[in-house]
């Protein structure tokens, strides 16, 4: 028998627990801005929780959730208090928190799931805190937008995240306009109520633009839904969607200008910048051959001497 079949296959190590543990090391004082779990509870990171188990004060967008999250992972109050801080308190909250960043004192920072100021209350208080001279820390972590964008398969070396959408349908629709015209991945959060709606206006605009929605990021009901605006608007799955959604939307889908729009561009350029760098502008804005556009615009400066 020949060495090639002889010779065992490379046994994998099997998996094993392993260690670690959270310190409890004092923290420097300032602001942390702790970004926590947006469905699996494991996806929170040691630092965080040094951070969670060190802070002289905890301050959480539901206080409910911030206990639940430290029971989890065994992490003590000792007494400490956690201090409520959201959009309906946030001018009578920040005082106190600003006054324990004065003192020397360090502060963690935690809204319900995701990372602090993303779509959520808080960025008041980072503002206030740091022009207070105090400093501002980030403990990254968890973030649904990113985490759609990783899941989306659409381009990300340049993208916009836009929030929610307005509820109201022309308010919406006019939204969508705006924000859709940006030639970036956009990144939006919506309810799942609205969902439908909001491809009924994305159809509107540009049926055939990519969208990806998904829903219940990282817990076990977890669903990523790819289609054009057109399809996914037919998709029986977007009037019954449950949980919390991001939708992701493909750049704008190109369109073929006309010669009337490509002259009126040139001509809009030609009266201030060089034949040459007009026609590059305007290859560039319509995606068309450089070299045809530039014969263009040698033509339109031939019919205006």
């Amino acid at each position: 028998m020949s060495d090639k079949h002889s010779s065992a296959a490379p046994q994998l190590e099997p998996a094993r627990r392993l260690s670690a543990h959270v310190e409890a090391a004092r923290l420097d004082p300032g602001l942390y801005l702790v970004a926590t779990p947006i469905g699996s509870a494991r996806d929170i990171t040691l630092r965080a929780l040094d951070v969670l188990n060190s802070a002289d004060l905890l301050a959480a967008e539901d206080t409910r959730v911030m206990r639940h999250l430290m029971d989890i992972h065994g992490i003590p109050l000792r007494g400490r208090r956690i201090l409520a801080y959201h959009d309906h308190n946030a001018d009578r909250s920040r005082p106190a928190l600003l006054a324990a960043l004065a003192e020397g004192g360090s502060v963690a920072y935690a809204s319900d799931a995701g990372t602090p100021l993303v779509a959520d209350p808080g960025y008041r208080l980072a503002r206030d805190a740091a022009e207070a001279g105090a400093r501002v820390h980030a403990v990254p972590g968890p973030s649904a937008a990113l985490a759609a964008l990783s899941l989306s398969g659409l381009p990300s070396d340049k993208f916009l995240f836009a929030g929610f959408p307005p509820s109201t349908q022309a308010a919406r629709a006019s939204w969508l306009a705006e924000w859709g015209a940006v030639d970036a991945t956009v990144i939006l959060f919506e309810s799942p109520r609205r969902v439908a709606q909001t491809l009924a206006a994305l159809c509107e605009i540009d049926p055939d633009r990519i969208v990806v929605v998904a829903r219940e990021l990282t817990k076990k009901f977890e669903e990523v839904i790819r289609g054009t605006a057109a399809q996914l608007s037919q998709d029986s799955r977007m009037s019954v969607l449950k949980g919390e959604v991001v939708m992701v939307l493909d750049r704008p889908t190109p369109r073929a200008a006309g010669p009337d729009e490509v002259e009126a561009a040139l001509r809009d350029r030609l009266g201030r910048m060089t034949v040459k760098d007009a026609a590059k502008e305007v290859a560039q804005q319509f995606s068309l051959p450089r070299r045809d556009v530039y014969q263009a615009a040698l033509a339109l400066g031939q019919d205006d001497a």
